[in-house]
């Protein structure tokens, strides 16, 4: 085991360039976007959010597809589908939506934070400042048959948030009975350096939100990973769970259940149905380029494609943007992001200590026969007479 373990081949990781340094002014953009609701002007809002950033150890290499490529999918369709029921008086429902695809959420959800801290701290004129019904964040919806919607405090009866997960519940066992549906609750551990899920962004901020997510846990390593690929990507999911989504969000604006609907009835149908070749689209879109927050200004092409998809469909569409702190930053990115790392196979420290005593030794007997030399001639000159009488 010893000889085994001291003649083992090992690898040494050896990348080429300059140190990399911090970046003290690079900004984490976000995008925001509203649809204005009919009537009065307190009217409630319902808020809409994904994350666009992806994270892995290696960020050119980081394209997150499920997480959150899928995120960013649901929330563009649910602004299409929106849009279309908002351009006309009849289907002009009373409520406001507005739709923020944050940056930085890989990193504790720096963008949200600081949107809220905008927001309900240094304005006067917000949506989030009235009333809002609910936030519901999109997260990791490409995947399997089954959809949790993550709480941090349950949602209490008579409430909208109460209200949507009824319907939510109403859509999954009347419309789609093989997929699993799940209420988890988990308290916000404040003592943690990262959240879990963004609606708890929302939560600290006392405002009533949910994530709803294919993963049970958020703990699932597949959101922070490089294997998080297209071709993990499950469409005809996506696109139910899409559909789940907006079927449960519309019931709840028009308050259809209340009127009489049916729990099997469809909405999204014909004309209106769930585009499933436009979420292909946008998920090839959105994985086919690295999303890593350190990867995207406010000038990438991607954040500029991403605003110009939200313009389509929603009003007063712009960006938000975010900056660490110079004496207390909440994050730090640095440069040389691209390096070529080599591989050099190498032997073990021991390795060489074995090598060193079998040279020592070699030394040794050298010096012992170059002091003893007279000495040892005679002796092989003995061996040989004996050889020889023999």
């Amino acid at each position: 085991v010893l000889l085994h373990t001291a003649t083992a081949n090992g690898f040494q990781m050896v990348t080429s360039g300059a140190q990399s340094k911090a970046i003290n002014d690079w900004l984490i953009p976000s995008v925001e976007g509203r649809l204005t609701g009919l009537g009065g002007e307190d009217l409630p809002t319902v808020v809409i959010v994904a994350h666009y950033d992806s994270f892995g150890v290696a960020p050119w290499l980081s394209h997150g597809a499920d997480s959150n490529g899928s995120g960013i999918s649901v929330l563009l369709e649910l602004a299409r589908l929106f849009s279309r029921l908002y351009t006309y008086r009849r289907t002009h429902a009373g409520y406001n939506l507005l739709f923020f695809a944050s940056g930085g959420g890989k990193f504790n959800y720096q963008g949200t934070k600081r949107w809220l801290e905008d927001n309900l701290d240094h304005t006067d004129s917000s949506l989030l400042q009235d009333n809002v019904a609910f936030v519901l964040c999109l997260d990791t919806l490409g995947r399997g048959n089954s959809l949790h919607l993550h709480v941090s405090k349950p949602p209490k009866e008579g409430t909208l948030q109460h209200a949507f997960l009824r319907e939510l519940e109403t859509v999954v066992a009347n419309q789609f009975p093989e997929v699993k549906f799940s209420m988890v609750h988990k308290k916000i551990n404040l003592a943690e350096d990262m959240l879990a899920w963004e609606h708890e962004r929302f939560a600290i901020r006392r405002l009533p939100a949910f994530t709803i997510s294919h993963l049970e846990s958020h703990r699932d390593s597949l959101r922070s990973s490089i294997m998080d690929r297209r071709a993990r990507i499950d469409t005809k999911a996506l696109t139910r769970n899409t559909q789940i989504i907006a079927e449960a969000l519309t019931r709840v604006i028009y308050n259809l259940t209340e009127k009489g609907a049916p729990a099997d009835m469809q909405i999204f149908t014909d004309q209106m149905q769930i585009q499933q070749e436009q979420l292909e689209s946008v998920m090839d879109w959105l994985s086919s380029q690295p999303r890593a927050a350190q990867l995207i200004d406010k000038d990438s092409t991607f954040l500029n494609t991403l605003e110009y998809c939200m313009g389509r469909y929603l009003k007063d569409v712009k960006q938000h943007h975010v900056k660490a702190d110079k004496r207390d930053p909440e994050f730090v990115f640095y440069d040389q992001l691209k390096q070529v790392m080599n591989a050099y196979r190498v032997k073990p420290a021991i390795f060489d200590l074995l090598l060193a005593v079998c040279i020592a030794a070699y030394l040794g007997v050298a010096y012992v026969a170059v002091q003893h030399f007279g000495l040892l001639y005679k002796m092989i000159q003995r061996l040989s007479l004996k050889t020889k009488q023999q």
